[in-house]
């Protein structure tokens, strides 16, 4: 129990690490909203190392801790919404077993800004909004895309490195 707390404290980590270097990177497309989506890889890494619950835990503190550390409210309600949604889906294509990687991503970075969507319109109350659907997706595509291809890599060195360190 101890080690699997450990090991979540690090995903946890390695998020807000993520999320802060996203700060970083000017991303200037003149849509708001669009983001690169790195530190959902702690997200995806978690589903696969630990499962459904402890995946909800990272993607809600996630969306929490960074929304205060680098964002506001606003950024938290936001964030929060892709998340869920992003989260749903991809536990759905996960449980299923009928879908590699990269395509759960995908999905997942689909679904965040349609999440995010979903509370921009509740909030302004305007179908102008939907203008920004096709780019929106075409971007939470090609991110979810490199997400799922980078965890798809980097997965079995920590899958190596967790039945290791259980056996120290």
């Amino acid at each position: 129990m101890k080690v699997k707390t450990a090991y979540m404290g690090l995903l946890l980590a390695f998020a807000l690490i993520l999320s802060y270097i996203e700060t970083l990177i000017p991303l200037q497309a003149g849509i708001p909203g669009i983001k690169l989506g790195l530190a959902n890889l702690a997200v995806i890494l978690a589903f696969y190392l630990f499962g459904y619950r402890e995946a909800l835990l990272v993607t809600i503190v996630k969306a929490l801790l960074s929304g205060f550390l680098f964002g506001n409210l606003t950024m938290i309600i936001y964030s929060l919404s892709g998340a869920l949604f992003s989260f749903l889906i991809m536990a759905f294509m996960v449980k299923s077993r009928k879908f590699h990687l990269p395509v759960i991503s995908i999905s997942g970075g689909v679904m965040h800004n349609i999440g995010q969507l979903v509370i921009a319109y509740l909030v302004i109350d305007t179908y102008g909004i939907f203008y920004y659907v096709p780019i929106l997706l075409l971007a939470g595509a090609i991110t979810g895309f490199f997400i799922g291809i980078t965890a798809s890599f980097v997965m079995p060195y920590i899958k190596n490195v967790i039945e290791r360190g259980s056996n120290l």
